[in-house]
């Protein structure tokens, strides 16, 4: 009897892991942590909190869509929140990438820099793709009730 309910919560850590939202926190996460290890490794290792927090923060995004528990706490609207987590990391990713990439000359900021501007970008998608007013709202009618 256990079995089948560890299938059904495996079953759905798996179908959420391959919605377009589940891939893209992979990616976030595989990002940040090949980020996180290139910054650990250059001569500018005081980048390193970004990738870190971003990481904890996709983490628990994961864990959190993964559990269900964005449907049960209704406290926090978990849309805003996720889309200003990817906006404030889209945006610290692009400066600090770019700071990275413009000012330091050894190979490993390089490519930390580098795998920064993709999470960077990555995380724009992902704020593109969770904007929680997106195709929820339609036009209002620009005609008067009683007709032309």
């Amino acid at each position: 009897m256990e079995s089948s309910g560890n299938r059904g919560c495996a079953g759905g850590c798996g179908a959420f892991l391959r919605s377009r939202k589940g891939l893209v926190l992979l990616g976030e996460i595989a990002l940040c942590t090949v980020a996180l290890l290139c910054y650990g490794a250059s001569r500018t290792p005081g980048y390193v909190g970004l990738a870190v927090c971003e990481l904890i923060f996709a983490s628990i995004a994961v864990v959190l869509c993964i559990t269900g528990l964005h449907h049960r706490v209704a406290l926090v609207h978990w849309g805003w929140t996720d889309f200003i987590r990817c906006v404030v990391g889209c945006l610290l990713f692009l400066i600090t990438s770019l700071i990275v990439i413009i000012g330091h000359r050894d190979g490993a900021g390089t490519a930390a820099g580098v795998f920064g501007l993709l999470a960077g970008l990555l995380l724009g998608y992902d704020a593109y793709i969770s904007v929680p007013t997106r195709g929820g709202h339609s036009a209002a009618p620009t005609e008067t009730p009683e007709g032309p």
